[in-house]
C-alpha cells in the first residue's frame, strides 16, 4: 500500500533531521514529525494513497498549526473537524514555556489554515473528495523558535523561518528535505507541483528541476499577506484555474 511506503517514508525524514543541531538565533526546535507521530500517521493512512493529480507544498510548521497538529496548516478546528485527523500528541524534548505543545486543547487560532482548509473545504465539500486527487506536504518538518524579549521584559519565544537560519547549517538540512521531496514526488506521482508561497514552489524548481513546466504557485495564506487578507480564497482559486489545475 502506497500509504505504509509514505508513513515510512516519514519515519525516515524525522529520524534524519532529529540528527540536526542548530545554534543561534535558534534555541528550540520542534519535530511533530516525533512528538505527534500518531496524529501524523492517521493522516498519512487516511490520505497518502497516490497516485494524485495535485500536490501542494509549504514551507515549514506553523507554532498553531502543523507543530500542534502534525497536519501541514494544521489548524486545529480544521483537522479536527474537516480533515478529521486524531491522535496522541506528546510534547517536543526542548519545549518553551511561552510557546507549548497542547495539541488538540490548543485554544489559538492558525489564520494560514484556517484560510487553506476553508479554500479546499468549500471547493470539494468532504475530505476524501479533495483527498482523491490532491496532497498537501510541508518541505521542512522542523519548527525553529528563538528566544526574544517582549515590550515588558518578557521573556518569549518568536518563529524563525528555515531561510532565516545560518547557511552552514541550513546545507544538511535542506539535503534531508531534498531527499524527501523527491520520494514524495516519485510516490504520488502528481501532474502538478503547487507551491503555497515563494519559498514553496523555488523548492520544488530546486529540487525536481526536470519537472518546471508542471511547477505553479498560489499566494501564501499567511495574514502577513495583503493580498491574502484581502481575499485568499478568491486569488488562490484564480490562480488554480488560469494555470488550468482547477476548472
Amino acid at each position: 500500500m502506497g500509504q505504509m511506503k509514505l508513513i515510512a517514508l516519514n519515519r525516515k525524514l524525522s529520524k534524519a533531521v532529529d540528527k540536526l543541531s542548530f545554534s543561534e538565533p535558534v534555541t528550540h526546535v520542534y519535530n511533530p514529525l516525533n512528538y505527534a507521530q500518531e496524529a501524523v500517521e492517521d493522516y498519512l493512512a487516511k490520505y497518502g494513497e497516490g497516485p494524485k493529480k495535485v500536490l501542494f507544498l509549504g514551507m515549514n510548521p506553523g507554532p498553531f498549526g502543523m507543530a500542534q497538529t502534525g497536519v501541514p496548516f494544521g489548524e486545529i478546528a480544521a483537522v479536527k473537524n474537516w480533515v478529521k485527523v486524531s491522535g496522541k500528541i506528546n510534547k517536543p524534548k526542548n519545549e518553551h514555556p511561552s510557546r507549548p505543545i497542547t495539541g488538540f486543547d490548543c485554544h489559538r487560532a492558525e489564520v494560514s489554515g484556517q484560510r487553506i482548509w476553508s479554500l479546499f473545504e468549500n471547493r470539494f465539500g468532504e475530505a476524501e473528495t479533495f483527498f482523491e486527487n490532491h496532497f498537501v506536504w510541508n518541505y521542512c518538518p522542523l519548527l525553529f523558535n528563538e528566544i526574544g524579549v517582549s515590550e515588558k521584559g518578557r521573556k518569549i519565544c518568536r518563529n524563525i523561518t528555515p531561510d532565516k537560519i545560518k547557511n552552514e547549517e541550513l546545507k544538511p538540512l535542506y539535503e534531508i528535505c531534498d531527499r524527501a521531496l523527491i520520494a514524495l514526488v516519485d510516490l504520488l506521482q502528481p501532474e502538478y507541483l503547487v507551491g503555497v508561497g515563494a519559498f514553496a514552489e523555488s523548492c520544488f524548481r530546486r529540487v525536481i528541476p526536470d519537472r518546471q513546466e508542471d511547477v505553479y504557485r498560489i499566494l501564501h495564506p499567511s495574514p502577513a499577506s495583503p493580498i491574502a487578507n484581502r481575499g485568499f480564497a478568491e486569488a488562490a482559486t484564480k490562480q488554480l484555474i488560469e494555470a488550468g489545475i482547477w476548472q
